[in-house]
Parts: structure tokens; sequence; C-alpha cells
């Protein structure tokens, strides 16, 4: 080894993913020592010096955080970093409480990986526990940000972002895919900034035609051009003092694009037919399903307006990667949605685990979409797997609960499971900010061992081809079990 390599444990329990990880970190000029658990992790950390740590957090000897709490009342002050393919608001919140450097999430991209390693090797000694400002718990957030729905790792960093930017008049770029709710980010900066009693004005890009939109944009005088029978104010006028929000800013024309910079930077602007300047003050926020810098470097959009409306970039995440979120949105939609006095009581464990297992391609629009359209196919009584969309039914995700669950599992799972997703008895009220009421988590539970339950069974024990049929990694499919406390041999014919 190189006396001028820095040492790097990696503590996990998946085998093919520490073999590979210390190989890639090897690979970029790490020296990595590898151990299968916490125990062995901590027993290495009395050993010898390394400059960080990667650890799992669901292994053995850290299943309650031991790990972590070992490492932070120890004097090693290696930096570390935590990969986990099991996240929860609770453990990352303690995670972070303890001081570690980083959070990420599996399956992470390595260049994320090594981005994040570098970055933790480079911080002073002094300054190394992440110190993200989750200082607020969900409830708080919930208070502050009542039209936001969501207490998931990912959320509650977004609503930290949110709080430190809407006082500025920095402007704002926000990504994410179709669906994430871009609109509802932007409007909450605005109603939480000092301009919340000025117009938060929507410019669509798409809805606009190219030859109006200058007009549109900044106003014409009267007799500018054919049917201009008076002067208009344009659309930037009209949010002086407050908000110009540009949805789907990658559809904006090229030839407009040289005209908004200058009323970006100068905050000045020229109606059409007139020589006379208009001075505003107006804060920019951009949203886009695009790629800018691509659409950059291709010579779709000017480069200089892309740094100008970008200054802070907040990309939204979608919706399949915020956990239980899906479940509290799905409650919000129930109830809102519902006519008064519908006989519909909600959804059974099974067809709320097919919601939260499906990818969601059109994330939180899409959900809403499935739950109206099923609301309106739906008599009465609680919705079953069978009254979800095909789509979602099935998804190789989602497929497995249909095809092995036992078509008795609500009874098996209880009355008490099942009333957790009554929409009138809800556990989660509209925007909740509670993690999960204990009686879904018992319930979530339930039906959680149920499923592996009938998996096993269908599959005779074999862990490969259930694992397989769920669509997750044996390794994981043998943290589940762990779990429940389930051995697979117990199913062998």
């Amino acid at each position: 080894m190189n006396s001028t390599q820095q040492r790097i444990l990696i503590a996990d329990d998946e085998p093919l993913y520490l073999r590979t990880t210390g190989a890639l970190l090897e690979k970029a000029g790490y020296h990595c020592v590898c151990v299968p658990d916490a125990h062995s992790a901590i027993a290495k950390l009395r050993e010898e010096t390394f400059d960080l740590v990667l650890s799992d957090l669901n292994m053995p000897g850290n299943l309650k955080l031991e790990f972590l709490h070992e490492h932070s009342e120890s004097p090693n002050n290696a930096p570390i970093i935590v990969v986990t393919g099991v996240p929860s608001v609770p453990t990352a919140i303690e995670s972070i409480r303890l001081g570690i450097t980083d959070y990420l999430l599996k399956p992470v991209k390595f260049e994320d990986l090594l981005g994040s390693v570098r970055r933790a090797l480079a911080l002073p000694a002094t300054s190394r526990a992440y110190q993200p400002p989750l200082m607020r718990d969900s409830n708080e957030w919930t208070k502050i940000f009542p039209n936001m729905i969501g207490c998931s790792l990912p959320m509650l960093e977004l609503y930290e972002i949110i709080d430190r930017v809407a006082g500025s008049d920095t402007n704002i770029l926000i990504t994410g895919e179709s669906g994430t709710g871009k609109e509802v980010v932007a409007k909450t900066i605005h109603n939480h900034s000092h301009r919340r009693d000025g117009m938060c004005q929507v410019i669509d890009c798409t809805a606009i035609p190219e030859s109006l939109f200058e007009s549109m944009l900044f106003g014409h005088k009267k007799g500018s051009f054919t049917g201009a029978v008076s002067d208009q104010a344009g659309l930037l006028k009209q949010c002086d003092g407050g908000t110009a929000f540009f949805d789907e800013l990658g559809e904006l024309p090229l030839p407009m694009q040289a005209k908004l910079l200058r009323a970006v930077q100068e905050q000045t602007f020229t109606p059409v037919g007139s020589h006379t300047p208009v001075k505003v003050s107006t804060r920019f926020i951009c949203a886009t399903n695009r790629d800018l810098q691509m659409e950059v470097n291709v010579g779709r959009f000017r480069q200089d307006l892309f740094y100008r409306l970008g200054v802070i970039h907040i990309d939204l995440p979608p919706l399949r990667q915020r956990g239980d979120d899906i479940i509290r949105l799905t409650d919000y939609y129930l109830q809102s949605l519902l006519p008064k006095g519908s006989p519909i009581e909600g959804f059974t464990p099974a067809a709320m685990e097919c919601l939260c297992r499906y990818a969601w391609p059109g994330n939180i629009r899409e959900l809403r979409n499935v739950i109206e359209r099923t609301i309106a196919l739906t008599r009465e009584g609680l919705i079953d797997v069978g009254g979800l969309p095909s789509i979602i039914r099935d998804s190789d995700s989602a497929s497995a609960i249909a095809s092995v669950a036992n078509p008795g599992n609500e009874q098996q799972l209880g009355h008490r499971a099942i009333s957790t997703f009554n929409a009138g008895h809800s556990a989660i009220p509209e925007h909740s900010a509670s993690v999960t009421s204990a009686s879904r988590d018992e319930a979530m539970a339930l039906a959680e061992y149920q499923y592996l339950v009938n998996l096993l069974k269908h599959y005779a024990g074999n862990v490969s081809e259930a694992a397989r049929q769920a669509g997750m990694s044996r390794q994981g499919l043998h943290k589940l079990l762990s779990k429940h406390g389930l051995q697979a041999a117990d199913f062998r014919r």
C-alpha cells in the first residue's frame, strides 16, 4: 500500500456491494478494508486508523444504530458516510444527530459516492459532522408549509432549502420529473417571501404562441400591430413587486431568451411599439423537466440566461424516492376527493402495498389521477387490488402481491389492520406531519409479514425465486425475512 493512500473502512452485509465498492474505490486510489458487519467494523476501528468510514445501516450489529453510537463516542474522528437501501425518517434524523458526514440511498451511482467520499475527506477535522438543518421536526415543517405533504428525508431537506431561499431575492431554477410539484414549490417560496403581497404570475412557456410571446410578456402600445386596439400591460408588469414563475422554461423560444435576459439582468423591458423602458422589481423562479445544461450544450438554450436564472438550483425528488409519503398523499387525496357521505371506506392493505410499490412515472399528478379514477369506479366499501388500474396491478413490483397473496388475506390481517386504511378513521389527517401512526405501522408490518409468508410458501422456501418475483436482491429479501423472524428453510418441501 502506498503510504500516501487514504484508508477507507467499508462495513456492509451485502457481499456483492462490499466487493464492487471496495474494488472501485481502490481503483480510484484509496486503500479499502471491507468488513461484513458492525461488530467487525468496531473491532477494526479500535485496532487501526482510518480516514473515512462507509457504513450500511441495516446490518448485524447496527440494527439500532449501535455502530453509529459507538463511533460518535470514540476519539476516532474519521468522517462517516451512511449508505442504506432501507431509508427511514427516524434513522436518518438519528444518524444526522450522531454526526454522520453524508446520507446516501442505494442504489447509488459510483460517481455520486466518489463525490461524497472526496468531499468528506476534504473536510477539516473540526467540521466533519454533517449538519443539514433538520433542526425542525416534521410537525413544525407541516405547520410552516401546510400546502406541502410529506415527511420523508428528501422532503425534510426540501423544506429546509425552501426556508433558506424564500427570504432572498435570488433567482431560482426548479427541476424535476413531470408531476413532482414544481409549481407548488414555486408558490410556496413566493408565499414565504417578502413579496407575498405581490402577485405570483404563472407564465406557461408551452401555452403562449411564439408570435405573441413578446407582446404578452412585455405588453404593447395601442396601434403597435393589427389588433392592438389599446395599451396592454404585459405579464411582467402585472407581477411588479412579486414573482414571475416561468413554467416549462426549456420550451422558451430562442429569440425570446435574449430579450428575457435583459429583463432579468436590468429589471427593465420595453413594451412592443414603445420607446420608453418600464422598470419593475420582480423575482424570477423557473421550472423545467428538461436538462438545461444539455440544452445549452446543443445550442437550444442561452448559457448566460441559464446562469442568470439558475443561481439557486432545486431538484425535486420523484415520488418513488419518497417512501411512506405515498401513503400520506394517498390518504390526503382520498379524503379531499371523496364526496361527502361516500360509502367508500378506503384501501385494503394489499391495495396500499401495490400503490407503494408502483414506480409512479407521472409522480404526484399520476397518483392523484389514479385516486380520482378509482373513487369514480368504486361503489362502496374497501378498494382492493382489483380496483386499481391494470398498469399498477400488473407492474413487476406490484404483481408479486396480487399473484402471491391469499384471497382471504384481508381477513388474516384482521379488522384492526384494515381499519387503519379506512378513510373515515384515518390515522393520518389532512396535512399530517406524523411519520406514521402506530396502528398504520402495525398494519403495514402485518401486510409485509403475510406477503413474505405467502411468497415463501408459493416458492417452497426458494429464496432466489422469491427474490426475483418480489423484484429485489437475495440480500434484500434475507434482510426482510430477518426483520420478521422468518427462516426460508421452514418453508421448504
